[in-house]
């Protein structure tokens, strides 16, 4: 079983170290407590007496029950800002909702970050660009639109294929397929899928495919019996999306031509089981 190696451009090692400290910073997202646990740390307070305590938390969660039941995969998703809550408002409310297997890191044209996590519900993220707490915002929807934008404004519309280094085998008619899909790839369109595990690739083939679509601005993982991650590379519409064992070996490997990529996308079922959940968990806090 080969071991992965991340899609990193030679022109990109800068961008790619500070996304791995991006990456590294998430560790806080998976610390905390889940929903379920903090229910039972909560159960002894009376719930009027948090809705009296926390009125604004207590809004923001009921407007986003109500968003994430009306809303829909393909619809435009729905901000809600976290900037005006005291610091207890917002530790209540990462409590509420806990913390889900995805998180990711956006880097953004200024240097800054965006740290990206969804809730224990599916479909209702927590995004913080920087650390202010004035830019941290809940997001109801399918992604969060900062992944969708980044991937889409922070990389090249094409891909320069160079030539092939010496021990290639296969690599350049892969590079001429992505070229040619991501070319004329438009939204509503299927994703094209290309499976490098079963391809004949050499090492310098890989390496080779991997300096000529580059590292883009978005990375996700998803964590649970091993893991997924996802990122996109420098070209328009083409990603990478691997999967690994619980010993980090990388058991699929592929490039995906189309729009983020949809193990990364919650469906129309999430979200109304989610505005279920949500319900019950509000009740049991504040009444």
């Amino acid at each position: 079983m080969k071991t992965a190696i991340r899609v990193v451009s030679a022109d990109a090692d800068g961008t790619a170290s500070d996304l791995a400290t991006g990456f590294r910073s998430l560790d806080v997202f998976y610390s905390g407590l889940t929903s379920a646990s903090a229910l039972a740390k909560r159960a002894w307070r009376e719930g009027d007496e948090l809705a009296r305590n926390y009125p604004n938390a207590m809004a923001l969660l009921s407007n986003a029950a109500a968003a994430v039941g009306s809303q829909r995969s393909c619809a435009r998703t729905q901000l809600y800002g976290l900037g005006n809550l005291s610091d207890p408002e917002r530790k209540l409310i990462g409590e509420v909702l806990g913390e889900g297997e995805v998180a990711g890191v956006v880097a953004l044209p200024d240097g800054s970050f965006a740290q990206i996590r969804e809730s224990a519900l599916a479909g209702i993220w927590r995004v913080r660009i920087g650390s202010e707490p004035a830019h941290e915002y809940l997001e109801v929807g399918a992604i969060p639109q900062i992944v969708f934008r980044a991937a889409t404004d922070l990389t090249s519309a094409d891909l320069a294929i160079g030539a092939a280094p010496d021990g290639a085998m296969n690599v350049q008619p892969v590079l001429a397929e992505i070229r040619e899909r991501a070319r004329v790839w438009r939204f509503g369109m299927r994703t094209h899928v290309i499976n490098l595990t079963l391809l004949p690739m050499s090492v310098v083939d890989l390496t080779f495919l991997q300096q000529s679509v580059g590292n883009g601005p978005v990375q996700l993982i998803f964590r649970g019996y091993g893991s997924c991650r996802v990122q996109a590379t420098g070209i328009r519409n083409v990603w990478s999306v691997q999967f690994f064992s619980s010993t980090d070996n990388i058991i699929l490997d592929t490039l995906e031509v189309g729009g983020v990529p949809i193990v990364a996308l919650a469906a129309d079922e999430d979200f109304q089981d989610s505005a279920e959940r949500m319900q019950e968990i509000i009740k049991a806090y504040f009444t």
